[in-house]
């Protein structure tokens, strides 16, 4: 894996990024300048044995959560250790075992193959999990869609790029639609798709309707709205929940990009679930995606597979941080953050690096500290630190998106930049 620190800009790059949909193309530094989201001319190169190092990784891994969530389930008290309410757990469990429909997400990896920096960190040539993105991940879009663009026209001429996500998506709703159809005898009528108005960059709607273009071009009505508008808690004799949209129709099934641990708040959870009946609303992503999204899941894998050397490869040692443990260089991150908020990076016993935020109360936990690779720059002096997000489009590696920061931590300010793939 290399940096390629001087590709070639396309001319109107600028211009044509933000009319294919990228309204999120600009990003504002900590030093408050405002620079690109998107890096035109730099770009990564993989051989394609990488590639599929990291492809092996995710399909190992997406079987490793399937057990972690098998145990969980098993031990519903884990559950409480993660900081979700009791009354969502009826639904995990629930909709676990039902398995409803379920899209996406999105695997982020610390990874530098065989890199310069792999000689003195040999670690780095085996993908190491940092999260699971797995309810509500973004940079779909631009992973799709705006690399792909880029790659097609660039014109630099290696051998492909890691993506199918598109293709992915659309047999992903025909599959999970189908497969909801011949449970319970409904025919989707439309599927609708919400994202939260607090949202102002933009970066929600694109994602959220470019989630919708997927499912119109694999044959569905879709309806793109707030999650705001939806009407809550109308119940049948049954005691099924479903929802109306401002238009007053039924909400059959909806997509939503806004978190589980959001609509699970006491004031709001008895309103939300409802169970797959053929009047009740179903979600996508399910409710038992908050076994995954919650960073304890990263706890619960080291618990389980720490002695299976072959399993273990992938991970980095974690643990709830209120439990023992003899890590000395560790990272702290809240059961539930995004945008690399409320994370402390200890070093040898000491703080490091510090971000601020409004995440922690649920509880923490520490995973080994492993530091990201740094494809140093040595034309503008700057450091770049890449952490690889490996797409999960139902239950396959897809494709790969990657963010880059100037600092160890990845956050809202960090860039994407695209990638390509070359024969070995």
């Amino acid at each position: 894996m290399e940096r390629v620190h001087h590709g070639t800009p396309r001319p109107g790059w600028q211009a044509q990024i933000i009319s294919e949909g990228m309204l999120y193309a600009n990003v504002v530094t900590p030093d408050h300048k405002q620079v690109s989201y998107w890096r035109e001319g730099p770009f990564y190169r993989l051989p394609l044995s990488e590639q599929k190092l990291l492809e092996e990784a995710a399909k190992v891994l997406l079987q490793m959560c399937v057990e972690a969530g098998d145990h969980m389930i098993a031990h519903p008290s884990i559950m409480r250790r993660m900081g979700i309410p009791e009354s969502a757990w009826p639904e995990i469990i629930r909709t676990w075992h039902e398995e409803p429909p379920s899209v996406y997400g999105r695997f982020d990896f610390r990874f530098g193959g065989e890199c310069d920096m792999a000689l003195q960190d040999p670690s780095l040539r085996i993908p190491k999990l940092l999260e699971f993105n797995a309810d509500t991940p973004t940079t779909l879009f631009e992973s799709a869609l705006t690399q792909w663009n880029w790659f097609d026209q660039a014109k630099h001429g290696d051998k492909d790029q890691w993506n199918f996500i598109h293709d992915a998506l659309i047999a992903a709703w025909r599959r999970n639609i189908s497969r909801y159809e011949s449970k319970t005898g409904q025919t989707v009528r439309t599927i609708h798709f919400v994202y939260t108005s607090d949202e102002q960059t933009g970066e929600d709607l694109i994602n959220t309707s470019y989630l919708a273009d997927t499912a119109e071009q694999a044959g569905y009505k879709v309806k793109v709205g707030l999650i705001e508008d939806l009407i809550k808690s109308v119940s049948d004799d049954n005691g099924s929940f479903y929802y109306k949209d401002k238009d007053g129709e039924f909400v059959q099934i909806v997509f939503k990009l806004y978190p589980w641990e959001w609509l699970t708040k006491p004031a709001i959870a008895p309103e939300t679930y409802s169970p797959t009946t053929p009047h009740g609303t179903v979600w996508i992503e399910p409710p038992w995606k908050q076994l995954w999204s919650n960073k304890g899941l990263l706890a619960v894998l080291w618990e389980l597979f720490k002695n299976d050397p072959e399993k273990s490869q992938y991970l980095l040692p974690a643990y709830f941080a209120d439990e023992p443990h003899d890590l000395t260089s560790y990272v702290k991150k809240p059961l539930l953050s995004r945008e690399g908020a409320n994370i402390t990076i200890v070093n040898n016993g000491e703080a490091v690096v510090k971000t601020s935020g409004q995440y922690g109360g649920e509880g923490y936990v520490v995973q080994q500290y492993a530091p990201l690779p740094n494809f140093h720059s040595p034309f503008s002096g700057e450091d770049h630190h890449p952490m690889l997000g490996v797409w999960m489009i139902d239950g396959e590696p897809a494709g790969m998106g990657i963010r880059e920061s100037g600092d160890l931590i990845t956050n809202n300010a960090s860039f994407f930049a695209p990638h390509t793939l070359i024969s070995d």
